[in-house]
């Protein structure tokens, strides 16, 4: 299955609906910034969000968070500000900018085994129960029943640890992890049951209709460099939220037809073409506050022949 799972404890802001500042400028330095060495001054983030409409207070908010985060840091005591990358969010951005191209590329190499989670907590715990069905959340599992909790796959480490973390001290506090496989898999009681299957159809079909006519723009040369930036990063933000809410089933357990690789298509054209105009962009609207911004600005690539996404 496709389950890369982040290799840091980075707090990265999470996909949301609609883009705050601060999950806004972590698309747009992940895309854009692929070196911690690059000295990024405090204008030039404003000037790069005032392209998406964002006020500078927005803008020095966003980069207020994104450092008590860990996504960046600030380099020397001067003022006003300069920024950076630091090497372990850049190792991340990596990791994840590959999670978010190549999600859907080849079918899930399908062995039929699932991890299933069964948690028992004493009645009073409510807050506790709260902290388990958020940690699954964040591993992808989903509720089979109330307190039976599936994803596919086989690695049950993390999920070991998470529970071990989040009820060692919960007195009376009781959970089991288990390799499980269906006798009706496919079937109305299965486990493709759990999931909101027509609910993430409907995204993928959202998405379609949002973006398929910005690809015909592009196809036919109709998007400069100033409106590119915008676009591209609108495309980025909306598709990055699918490798993180699609379970990535096997085809047999989806709904037929199944729109992901249409969305998957539109998003990669769109991401592909307008890179190098997106950046030009960028590049534009900083070097009057970043003079050597040429010499760091850069940007992903998506690759359709192999499972591999590069600067």
């Amino acid at each position: 299955m496709n389950a890369e799972e982040p290799a840091d404890d980075l707090r990265i802001p999470r996909a949301q609906v609609g883009s705050s500042p601060q999950h806004l400028l972590a698309t747009l330095l992940g895309e854009y910034l692929d070196s911690s060495d690059a000295d990024l001054p405090s204008a030039a983030v404003i000037a790069i969000l005032a392209e998406f409409g964002v006020s500078e207070s927005s803008a020095r908010a966003a980069l207020s968070r994104l450092v008590k985060r860990g996504l960046i840091a600030t380099r020397g005591t001067g003022r006003p500000p300069v920024y950076h990358l630091t090497p372990a969010a850049i190792a991340r951005h990596r990791s994840r900018m590959r999670h978010f191209l190549n999600f859907g590329a080849d079918p899930p190499q399908w062995s039929g085994e699932w991890l299933m989670v069964s948690f028992s907590i004493p009645s009073p715990g409510q807050a506790p129960r709260h902290a388990v069905r958020r940690a699954l959340s964040a591993l992808r599992f989903v509720g089979l029943y109330d307190s039976v909790w599936i994803r596919p796959g086989s690695d049950a480490e993390p999920v070991k640890r998470a529970l071990d973390e989040v009820l060692r001290e919960v007195t009376g506090a009781r959970w089991s992890v288990m390799h499980v496989r269906f006798d009706e898999e496919a079937g109305p009681h299965g486990p493709a049951g759990a999931y909101d299957l027509a609910g993430l159809a409907a995204a993928y079909s959202s998405f379609i209709a949002r973006f398929a006519p910005l690809r015909t723009s592009v196809r036919n040369g109709q998007v400069d460099a100033v409106s590119a930036l915008v676009a591209r990063t609108s495309a980025m933000d909306s598709w990055r939220r699918f490798p993180d809410t699609d379970p990535d089933l096997p085809a047999h357990l989806l709904p037929d037809p199944w729109p992901r690789q249409q969305a998957r298509e539109i998003f990669l054209d769109i991401h592909a073409a307008l890179g190098s105009l997106a950046q030009a962009r960028l590049v534009e609207v900083v070097t009057p506050y970043w003079p050597d911004a040429a010499s760091w600005i850069t940007h992903f690539q998506a690759s359709r022949d192999s499972d591999r996404a590069i600067y």
